[in-house]
């Protein structure tokens, strides 16, 4: 009989159709899974993937059998979880997902007043990308996501939870320093730094470059919110990074400056978001309304939503 194990590992390599990415998320050697699908194809007496130089594909069978696994593993996710809701949805661990550009200056915000209301609530906290972390969720590997919205899609619900604006990081020595507010013109003939594509932060600025005559710098994207705001102290150029990113780490450093934008003044919304059928649907609810409230209170440089 497969095992569950054996199943994640199939839905792995579906994802991202390379031995060794896949191995890399589910957290085991690349001969571990391998020899896994192996037992698993003999287990099931079909060929469940195609080898070949650089990279794997599946058979019309493995995207099958792959499609079923996915909705198993949520199904036994959602399980887990209707044994948790028996007793307190809110003493157990939560399995969250957040974006690389969000996670590591908004959690430390949140996260004392969770753990104070509710000192049993725990979290497992995994970064990465958007699309990413949706599959993941769709197929119950993780529970909720933080995410910069919209999120349209029937079967996810998406709680709004604050209004994030972007400021401008400057070098310390940059003439603009002297403004109290960036205008859009002012940006004009400047080079904008931003993450890689595939970030709704990229698309953003884009269109901020676009629309104030900026030059996106295409040569030096960050892979991360700190390497831009070190790339900007360097004098590359300059970046437009959140409200409370700034607050965390910029305000602290000699070599940049953060300057709001003048209105109207471009930023992102961030929500809470779970799958429509998930049992802890009330749970979350109760989250979000608790990041509302400390938000409200802690974090004047962002305006909650919701």
């Amino acid at each position: 009989m497969p095992t569950l194990q054996q199943f994640r590992y199939l839905v792995a390599v579906a994802d991202h159709l390379h031995f060794r990415r896949a191995a890399d998320a589910v957290h085991v050697t690349q001969p571990t899974l391998s020899a896994q699908l192996r037992e698993l194809e003999g287990k099931l007496g079909v060929q469940l993937v195609e080898r070949a130089r650089g990279g794997v594909r599946l058979t019309p069978p493995g995207e099958q059998i792959a499609a079923r696994a996915r909705a198993v593993l949520r199904d036994v996710a959602d399980i887990v979880a209707l044994a948790q809701q028996g007793s307190d949805p809110l003493s157990s661990t939560i399995r969250v997902g957040v974006v690389g550009s969000l996670g590591g200056y908004f959690l430390p915000l949140v996260i004392p007043a969770l753990h104070a209301a509710h000192p049993r609530l725990t979290f497992y906290v995994r970064e990465g990308w958007a699309a990413d972390l949706l599959t993941r969720l769709r197929d119950g590997a993780l529970d909720a996501l933080f995410l910069p919205l919209p999120v349209e899609a029937a079967d996810l619900v998406a709680a709004p939870l604050f209004h994030e604006p972007l400021h401008v990081v400057l070098p310390a020595d940059h003439p603009l320093v002297g403004r109290d507010v960036i205008a859009p013109g002012d940006l004009a003939g400047e080079v904008l730094m931003t993450l890689e594509s595939g970030h709704r932060l990229h698309d953003t600025v884009a269109e901020l470059a676009q629309a104030t005559g900026a030059h996106l710098s295409l040569d030096y994207e960050g892979t991360s919110l700190d390497t831009l705001r070190q790339m900007v102290a360097t004098g590359l150029g300059l970046s437009v990074l959140p409200a409370l990113y700034v607050r965390s780490e910029v305000a602290r450093e000699a070599l940049v400056v953060a300057r709001p934008l003048a209105a109207p003044q471009p930023g992102r919304d961030i929500g809470l978001v779970w799958r429509r059928q998930a049992v802890q649907g009330s749970a979350f609810g109760t989250i979000a309304d608790l990041i509302r409230t400390t938000l409200a209170r802690d974090a004047p440089e962002v305006r909650v939503i919701g």
